[in-house]
């Protein structure tokens, strides 16, 4: 059955699983990362993760207020841990420092599979749309994984915002 899920899988989807790997594992090495690719990543990720769940529950009011549930109770968790001690950003050039992490591989690797198992399962049992345990539990996920990336986001936004005010507060003494 497996070999059957593959074949049928539209040669896009292989390029884009290829693209995010590559993508998560450069995040794997510390690096410079300006303020517009902390901000993007997290937009076009949370895009993914709200289009997981209208594809498949469409405008439900229950399947979205499960997914935004879930990403603001996690972005609230996310944003009570503070950066890794190596995390530095300089105002003048706009860019982070920032450690090396398998995080956002693992959350692109959650959305990816996620979608993906969710389209097989709908293709195999087209009934599973209305199942009321799959239509919590599924936006729920992607709610876990947009609050992940959302607070990471905001957590180096401060950091940005208290160093740009600082460096505000020196240039006018």
């Amino acid at each position: 059955m497996l070999l059957q899920i593959l074949t049928h899988t539209p040669h896009w989807v292989f390029g884009l699983f290829v693209f995010l790997v590559w993508l998560g594992a450069k995040q794997m090495m510390a690096g410079t990362v300006g303020l517009g690719r902390v901000t993007v990543m997290p937009i076009v990720m949370t895009g993914l993760s709200v289009y997981g769940v209208i594809s498949v529950f469409g405008d439900s009011p229950a399947a979205l207020a499960c997914w935004a549930a879930a990403a603001v109770v996690v972005a609230a968790l996310v944003l009570q841990r503070t950066l890794p001690a190596s995390t530095r950003y300089d105002a003048t050039t706009r860019q982070f420092h920032v450690a090396g992490s398998a995080v956002p591989l693992v959350l692109m690797m959650g959305i990816f599979f996620t979608k993906y198992v969710v389209g097989v399962m709908l293709a195999m049992h087209p009934e599973t749309r209305h199942d009321a345990t799959i239509a919590a539990v599924v936006p729920t996920l992607y709610g876990v994984f947009s609050g992940v990336f959302a607070g990471r986001a905001i957590r180096l936004w401060k950091l940005a915002l208290r160093q740009d005010r600082d460096l505000s507060a020196a240039r006018a003494v």
